[in-house]
């Protein structure tokens, strides 16, 4: 362990791990009690700038550095009389070498940030899980009374088992008259992306300024973008202030409506206009929280799920894989019931990210006529008699290995039993068929792939024209295009084109562009230029002229030149079509 630096002789601080204006935060160990730490150490010079009267004079010009540290302590002590599992515990305060330090309990997880960066747009559950766990953080700090200030993604850490834990009350502002805060009075101190409009405006705030953070998180969580876009923070800010929000079901229609309207208030322009305080917020999202369930909770994923706590509520930690317990079959365990159900296997959704095992109780849904013929039943031993945690645990310790051939027999194996349980809708099934169907594509095996998606797409998450159907039947369309079948393929993605949100420009123009490929491999020459030309000046318009796919357009317009029945003008001199979207 290299030490940078040790702290009143005790805290030895290890790496910096954040940055704000008003100081650094370090990781560190607290030697007395062996435990690790962050220790937030404090700019002398803002906070000093900070404890000055609205004129500009410290409070005390004989003796500025007393009267900060007094301030400072007593802002500390407000900090630390916040004691909720969703906040940051503060163990120490006080100066070393003429800078003031706060110590702070160690949270490993990963930010919310990092997550919707990963993950984004959520699943509604799961965004809906964070907010609740941050509504009980929030109620806690209004009660002081303290005012976050600073609510967005990387304050917010997602711990392994999915529970949330609010970060830096650094900024806060406290309500009580009688505390003096450390934050210059007038001066809007936050993050613009998530900064309500009375704090943009004349830096005042209440509670109801973190509920409409909350707003923009949300939004952000579901539709994988903030409210508010522009290109400085000062567009950004005027946004906040002047612009009204897209409502969230003009950009995923599976958002329930109550959800929307939720966010909407939040996001009032007036604090009045916002819902009272976080336990009202609160009450609105309980009903749209996952159901807790009646099965052991599996292995941690690679990723933390927010909604676990609420799957499995006050559940022991599992055993870690290859534990001497873990190893022992359970001598009590009831047996399973019955697998009368055929194994139908995985598939779909996320490309690139591993698959995380998130069971949930969904109402069974019918098994379509293309549904994959039965597999043979589990032999005595093999992964479908493990206990059902175990199981899955095991199939997401082999997708994080990469060992294919193994995912697919496990996962096959699995599923019938998943569908026993809890049916061909339940999340967990939909989770496992999706690594079947995906292991099924990076394998090249399309033709066993094709009818796992489709089978996901009929049972996903938000319907026949929510996103995640839409993800599934982009895939199988993949599967028809490698087999040969263009037309069909062709068909699909016109279909998908037709149904995906404008939001998404990115992959709309993706779609576009496959489907003047699969014009020009059915010989329709003319139809495949002119689709092909009006992506050209949509995606030159967007992007320019040096773009890597607008110069891919153009050699397949070159290429297609002398194919044609009839010329036609060089595109660059071709008046702008209207746009296909």
């Amino acid at each position: 362990m290299t030490v940078v630096r040790v702290i009143d002789g005790r805290y030895h601080l290890t790496e910096k791990i954040g940055h704000g204006g008003m100081g650094q935060v370090w990781a560190g160990r607290d030697d007395r009690l062996s435990r690790p730490v962050a220790v937030k150490l404090l700019r002398t010079d803002r906070l000093l700038a900070a404890a000055s009267d609205p004129a500009g004079t410290a409070a005390d010009p004989r003796r500025p550095g007393d009267d900060l540290r007094r301030r400072f302590l007593r802002e500390c002590r407000t900090t630390a009389a916040l004691d909720h599992p969703g906040l940051v515990t503060v163990f120490d305060a006080g100066e070393d070498g003429g800078e003031l330090y706060l110590v702070m309990q160690r949270v490993t997880g990963v930010s919310l940030a990092d997550l919707i960066a990963e993950d984004a747009p959520f699943p509604v559950e799961r965004a809906v899980a964070v907010a609740a766990q941050l509504c009980t953080a929030l109620a806690a700090v209004h009660a002081v009374p303290v005012v976050h200030r600073d609510l967005k993604p990387s304050n917010v850490m997602v711990r392994e088992d999915g529970r949330t834990v609010l970060l830096d009350l650094g900024i806060a502002t406290a309500l009580d008259p009688e505390a003096t805060r450390l934050t210059l009075t007038g001066v809007p101190i936050g993050s613009p992306s998530y900064m309500a409009p009375e704090q943009a405006l004349t830096g005042t705030v209440d509670p109801r300024s973190d509920l409409y953070a909350l707003g923009c998180l949300l939004h952000e969580m579901l539709a994988g973008e903030g409210p508010f876009r522009a290109p400085t923070a000062l567009g950004l800010l005027r946004r906040h202030v002047d612009d009204p929000p897209v409502p969230l079901r003009e950009l995923r229609p599976e958002v329930p409506e109550p959800l929307e309207r939720l966010v909407l208030d939040l996001l009032a322009k007036r604090p009045e206009d916002r819902p009272a305080d976080a336990q009202e917020v609160h009450g609105r999202l309980l009903p749209l929280l996952p159901a807790a369930l009646s099965v052991p909770q599996p292995r941690y994923g690679p990723l933390p799920d927010p909604a676990r706590p609420y799957r499995y509520p006050v559940q022991p930690q599992p055993r870690p894989a290859g534990s001497a317990a873990s190893a022992q079959p359970a001598q009590s365990a009831p047996p399973a019931p019955p697998r009368a159900e055929p194994p139908p296997f995985l598939m779909a959704g996320a490309p690139s990210r591993p698959a995380r095992i998130q069971p949930a109780l969904v109402p069974p849904v019918a098994a379509p006529a293309w549904a994959p013929a039965p597999a043979p039943a589990p032999a005595p031993g093999d992964p479908a008699e493990d206990d059902l945690a175990a199981a899955c645990a095991r199939l997401s310790d082999l997708v994080d290995a990469g060992r294919r051939a193994e995912v697919l027999d496990v996962a096959a194996r699995l599923l019938p039993r998943v569908r026993a349980e809890l049916g061909d809708g339940a999340a967990l099934a939909r989770t496992v068929r999706t690594i079947y169907a995906r292991t099924l594509l990076q394998e090249r095996r399309h033709r066993e792939a094709l009818p796992e998606y489709r089978l996901l797409a009929a049972t996903a998450e938000g319907g026949p024209h929510g996103r995640a159907a839409l993800e599934h039947r982009h895939r199988a369309a993949e599967c028809l295009e490698q087999l040969g079948q263009v037309a069909e393929a062709l068909a699909e993605y016109r279909t998908l084109l037709d149904g995906w949100p404008d939001a998404d420009q990115e992959r709309v123009l993706d779609l576009r562009e496959r489907i003047g490929a699969l014009l020009v491999a059915l010989g329709e020459t003319e139809a495949a230029w002119s689709w092909l030309l009006q992506l050209l000046f949509d995606r030159e318009r967007r992007e320019g002229p040096h773009h890597p796919a607008v110069r891919r357009l153009r050699q397949t317009l070159d290429s297609l030149q002398p194919h044609r029945a009839t010329g036609t003008p060089d595109p660059r001199a071709t008046p702008w079509p209207p746009s296909h979207r």
